[in-house]
Formats: C-alpha cells, structure tokens, sequence
C-alpha cells in the first residue's frame, strides 16, 4: 500500500503556517490540479486533487490539525474523507471553487430551494441638499426608473388564464447537478435560468419575462442631521430581476453642497469674520449668522486677529438624535490698504501707543494661526 506523504509536504507549506497560507496554498494547488484544467491527463490530476483535498480537509480544521501534529496520519484516522469534513471546510471549499470554477453549489449543497426564483435588484440614487436641509430635515419626492413586475400577469410572465408549466430539464428543479470525481457540482438550469418554470403562452404585455420597466415617483424622507456620503435604504423599492421575484431596496445617497461660509466637521460648524482694527482694539457687538438664524457675538476690547469663539448648541444636530454640536467662529482683523492722508495721519499719531515688539513667534502659535486660517 502506498505510503501517505506528510500533509505539510502536500500542502508545500511549513508546520507553523497560518490558517490563512495553508488556505491560499490550497486554492493555488487546487487551481493547477483540478482534473477540469488538466484535459490530457485527468487520471493522474484527479488523484492529486484528491491528496491535496485531504490534506488540506485536516489542517484546515484545527482539532484534526493538532492531533496529526502530535500523531501523525493514525491522530486522523489514516485521513478524512468529504464525509468528515466540518461546516467551516464546506464554507472553505464553497467560497474556493465558486470563485475558481463558478460552480453554483459543491457536495450537494445548495442555498437555492426549489424552484426558487433570483433576488431582487438594489438601486442607487444620488440626491444632492444643502447644509439647512440637512440640519433640519426635509421631506421630497424623488422619481425612480426600475423593472417592476408586470401588472396584467401579476409578475408570473404567463398569459392571464394560462400558468407557468415544470421545466422539461431540470424537472422544476431549477438546477442541474454533474459528478466531477468525488464532487458533486450544481449548476443553474440554462433553460429555467433556476427557477424551475417555463412559459408556454407568454404574457402579452411583457413578454413572458414578467416584469416591465416604469418610473415611480417616491416620498423621502430626510432626517435632521444627515452628512454627507450618509446612505438611506428604502427597503423593496429596488426592481425585479426576474418573473417572481421580490423587489430589491433603494439606497439614497445624499451629497450636502458646499456652503457659502459654514465648514463642517462632524457636528461643529467653523466660519472666519472680518473685523476692523478699532473693533478688535475697542471691542464691539456684531452681528453674525447660524443655521438659527443671526444673532449677536461680543468682540472683547483687545482680541487678537486669531480668537476664536464658540457658541454652544449652534451647530448641526446629532443623526442619533443626542443634542447639538457647536459653532466656532474666527475672527481676522483686517488691515486697511487704502488710507487717505487725514487716516495716515491719524494713525501715525498713534503709532506710539499701539507699538507691538515684532519677535518670532513661537512655532506652535504659528502652526495653530496656520490652522485657524489656513
């Protein structure tokens, strides 16, 4: 009796190898040893797909892993067979060869039921609103193309009075099973296109492909709050794929536009005003504007081109529902650049009470001047 070779040798892979290179190697081996992708030979890379299933089927599963590191092939019974693999390995081998061969089910196993028709289609639409509608929330109405099942034929694609008959095929099945080796490889009905029915007299309006392509206008909802890339799901008011099937979702993805002045970050809101050297020098009452409206921010006698303030509970609200963020306001004082002969005068007249020491600033009152107007 030929002797086993040890799984790791098998596998190319060393004994302290991840779960995650112990899979990849299988899937490369897998792939260059399948007897499908080896037409001359099938005999010989049958039998090698075969040792390489089973070695990874142990060391993939890591009870069986660590008594053949401690026993060897007698820790595993001489080896599994496809009846001992697990669910993970199921999992594995599903999520391997549906990428590799298209397969729609291996060993049998399949997520379709019978005759079971294909989802529906998800649906994007892009919405784009202003900074105030989304604080405030909005209602809209929004127009969507999409396949909707046909309405003389109730989406069955079958002539009012007449039915959808069994597949001759796959005998309502939906799907047609092949034996590959020791695998058993579930595919789609070609005919039925899965779902187990085919049409004898097809429906006039649509065809027999029960569905037809309308627009329908929909009411929307916006909550308070919303930013922006926040998606929205419409649960089914997606379209239909195929004759039975249920509607897809709606996913609404909104773009908030850039405003005129507000920057958001999270649920703060941050804008810069200009005032004039008496103001930051003498102090004064302006008049500054929120998603609440205006209202009336005190400039300190002496504030400095930089300050900033904040206003509480002024900034857009939480999606959560949980309060307000806040508003932050910069204030830069503006030099004037175009002076008369009485201002300069004026100015030179209080050059020597306003003298300012014009020392380096120290590097991180720089960088944070930077930040506020940069």
């Amino acid at each position: 009796m030929k002797q086993k070779r040890d799984y790791y040798e098998v596998l190319g892979v060393g004994r302290e190898a991840s779960d995650q290179e112990i899979k990849s190697a299988y899937r490369r081996l897998a792939m260059q040893h399948h007897p499908d992708r080896n037409p001359d030979n099938p005999e010989a890379a049958g039998e090698k797909f075969k040792e390489l299933t089973e070695a990874y089927s142990v060391l993939a599963d890591a009870q069986k892993r660590a008594a053949y590191d401690r026993f060897g092939h007698a820790g595993v019974s001489g080896g599994a067979g496809a009846s001992d693999f697990n669910s993970t390995i199921f999992s594995d081998f599903e999520d391997i060869f549906g990428d590799l061969f298209g397969f729609g089910d291996v060993f049998g196993r399949s997520g379709r039921g019978r005759g079971r028709s294909a989802g529906g289609v998800d649906l994007r639409y892009d919405l784009e609103i202003s900074l105030e509608e989304a604080a405030a929330g909005m209602e809209t109405k929004i127009k969507i193309p999409r396949w909707e099942a046909c309405a003389t034929c109730d989406g069955s694609g079958a002539k009012p009075g007449s039915k959808a008959t069994s597949c001759p095929t796959c005998g309502g099945r939906g799907q047609l099973r092949h034996q590959q080796g020791f695998f058993t490889v579930t595919r789609t009905c070609p005919q039925c296109q899965g779902l187990g029915k085919v049409i004898r007299d097809a429906c006039p309006q649509c065809k027999g492909e029960g569905r037809t392509n309308t627009e329908r206008v929909l009411s929307l909802k916006i909550p308070p709050g919303v930013d922006d890339g926040t998606r929205l799901r419409v649960s089914g008011e997606g379209g239909v794929s195929t004759r039975g099937s249920a509607p897809g979702d709606l996913y609404v993805i909104l773009k908030i536009k850039e405003h005129d002045f507000f920057e958001r970050r999270g649920n703060d809101l941050y804008y810069t005003i200009p005032i004039s050297i008496s103001q930051a020098s003498l102090g004064a009452d302006v008049v500054v504007p929120s998603l609440r409206g205006e209202w009336t921010l005190h400039i300190p006698e002496g504030t400095q081109s930089g300050s900033v303030f904040r206003q509480r509970g002024f900034g857009m609200p939480s999606l959560e529902g949980r309060g307000h963020g806040d508003l932050y306001i910069s204030v830069f004082v503006v030099t004037p650049t175009r002076l008369s002969r009485d201002h300069k005068r004026w100015l030179e007249v209080l050059a020597p009470f306003v003298k300012v020491e014009n020392h380096p600033l120290e590097r991180r009152a720089a960088e944070k001047v930077k930040d506020i107007f940069g």
